[in-house]
């Protein structure tokens, strides 16, 4: 690193650039996770990641940042908030079994874009300043244990709901990372602030959070509605809901989150039209292209037509016996997809007695 490129005067910069590129805060960790990664892997032993077999492919990369990219010495963590009250009130739209409810991040624009986007301009911008290559950039998109680096950057702490919770900003916000091997100041981590309240535990409505700081993927609603790729299990489809995409319930409940940040980014994160609760039926009619050119530009598109038919069949099963719904089940009973004509019967069987 250039002698001009003192590590103290960009530790300072990186923070101006934070504030002018919309990130609500910014922290670096010089990454210790032997503890993390072994309890990645007893995790993993018991099962709880399901279907999500890139967990096991990735230990030792997830494990070790400088495994991934080689010369890594510290990890630059950002969050970004998303609006936690996008479109229609959310516990409104729970409250409605006709309604289809999305978790709030996923309302907007897909977060992967907006947040690589920043990341990317923020390591140009140190690279310029510090005179050496940039780092990599990185959002739920590879083997990097996001909440752990941030933990150990001092961002906030792993609640028991398994997230990343900050005094002031609550949940309601993504991470980003950026690797680089500039020998910035660490900063220091804080500590636990969940003491004995186990709101997020008792709320869950699957059972998915098994123990503090534990969840079983196989039972959480947000792996079963998005990376859950076959049937799923009968005794957890009631428990659904009216939930097509991603649940937050453990947010909701979290006292932390009652103060939050908005969105700092509202024309990326403002519902689209037509999303924020919208009424499950029309959800269901729409075709495959309806559903490519609506969601356009969404992470919610990544889990493709037919799954999306699954959620909304189970959704539509778990409300009232309206004929309408009825009609509209029947409507794919021919389905092509094994999976949806299961879900459809269900769904028209949990009808037909009511």
């Amino acid at each position: 690193m250039p002698s001009s490129a003192d590590p103290q005067r960009l530790r300072t910069l990186l923070d101006t650039w934070a504030r002018e590129l919309g990130f609500s805060s910014l922290a670096v960790s010089q990454p210790d996770l032997k503890q993390a990664s072994q309890r990645l892997r007893d995790w993993l032993a018991a099962g709880h990641h399901g279907a999500m077999e890139w967990f096991e492919r990735s230990v030792a990369l997830r494990a070790d940042p400088a495994a991934l990219v080689p010369g890594t010495l510290r990890v630059i963590s950002v969050t970004l908030p998303y609006a936690r009250d996008n479109g229609r009130d959310a516990l409104q739209v729970l409250g409605d079994p006709a309604l289809a409810y999305v978790s709030r991040y996923a309302l907007g624009r897909d977060y992967h874009k907006v947040l690589r986007g920043r990341l990317a301009q923020l390591a140009r911008r140190l690279s310029t300043a510090a005179g050496t290559a940039p780092g990599r950039v990185f959002c739920d998109s590879a083997p990097v244990l996001e909440v752990e680096l941030a933990v150990q950057a001092g961002l906030g702490w792993r609640g028991k709901h398994s997230l990343l919770l900050n005094r002031d900003a609550g949940s309601w916000f993504f991470l980003g990372e950026l690797y680089t091997d500039l020998p910035l100041p660490a900063d220091a981590p804080m500590g636990e602030h969940c003491g004995r309240c186990t709101a997020c535990i008792d709320a869950c409505p699957t059972g998915a959070i098994i123990a503090p700081y534990r969840v079983d993927a196989r039972r959480c609603v947000s792996y079963l509605t998005i990376e859950h790729p076959g049937s799923i299990p009968e005794p957890l489809r009631p428990l659904i809901g009216n939930r097509i995409y991603g649940c937050d319930d453990c947010q909701l409940v979290c006292p932390w989150n009652r103060d939050g940040p908005r969105s700092a980014t509202p024309g990326d994160f403002a519902a689209r039209e037509g999303l924020a609760g919208a009424a499950l039926l029309e959800l269901f009619g729409w075709s495959e292209a309806d559903f490519q050119k609506r969601l356009e530009g969404s992470a919610i598109r990544r889990i493709g037509y037919r799954r999306w038919l699954r959620n909304l069949a189970v959704a539509l099963g778990n409300g009232a016996a309206d004929p309408a719904a009825c009609t509209a089940l029947q409507t794919r009973l021919d389905d092509p997809d094994p999976v949806v004509r299961e879900h459809v019967r269900w769904a028209l069987d949990r009808l037909a007695p009511r």
